[in-house]
């Protein structure tokens, strides 16, 4: 099975009554895994996404990502990204943990489920920062620290413009379907970035749109 591929441990925690069972996963992806194992465990995480409550941690070596924007300039990390969108999973750690890249992650599928999240050094030889946060068993409501696309100050003009200017027939010549939609979403999401501003999200979003 694909499943043997991946470097995941997955762990149930009873919960006492009224506040039911948590989620527990402890991933590492190396460095230069494949595809087939990415989409082995994106299988996995959206099967434990369903659960009432989870928590994913781990390294998952995808320096590429900034999160501030949701944003990727890689193909395998835009898939995680598409990953973690489709499974309406928020990303809690705010700090590098490797050499100024946010490689270690905490993932949860509700918001307020952890808290108190921060580095901790490292732990023995390792280059890494520890992460240290909480599980909260009762859920609380947390204000949120999510950006959402401001689409009242979008300038679309030029993102019309600057979509205009990509000669489509040269940038999809030879490729297939999901080569030419990467292709179209990389130059999409280029064009974002320049012309549609952020902000931050109201304290009771629960993610942004």
């Amino acid at each position: 099975m694909d499943e043997e591929l991946t470097e995941s441990l997955w762990v149930r925690i009873k919960g006492r009554a009224g506040t039911g069972d948590v989620i527990v996963g402890v991933c590492y992806r190396p460095p230069d895994q494949g595809d087939g194992a990415d989409e082995a465990l994106y299988r996995q995480i959206g099967a434990a996404s369903r659960s009432q409550a989870l928590v994913l941690m781990g390294d998952f070596n995808h320096p590429h990502i900034c999160w501030r924007d949701n944003t990727a300039g890689h193909k395998q990390s835009r898939r995680f990204l598409e990953c973690i969108d489709d499974n309406f999973l928020l990303q809690v750690t705010e700090e590098p943990t490797r050499r100024g890249a946010m490689l270690d992650l905490v993932l949860i599928n509700k918001e307020g489920l952890v808290g108190n999240a921060k580095l901790k050094g490292s732990l023995s030889c390792s280059d890494h920062e520890m992460v240290e946060f909480q599980i909260l068993r009762a859920v609380r409501r947390a204000h949120s620290k999510l950006t959402t696309l401001d689409f009242g100050r979008a300038d679309f003009g030029l993102f019309r413009d600057l979509l205009g200017r990509i000669p489509w027939d040269k940038a999809v010549e030879a490729r297939g379907a999901q080569e030419s939609w990467l292709v179209f979403k990389d130059h999409l999401l280029r064009a974002q970035e320049r012309c549609i501003p952020t902000k931050k999200s109201g304290k009771n979003a629960r993610r942004p749109a």
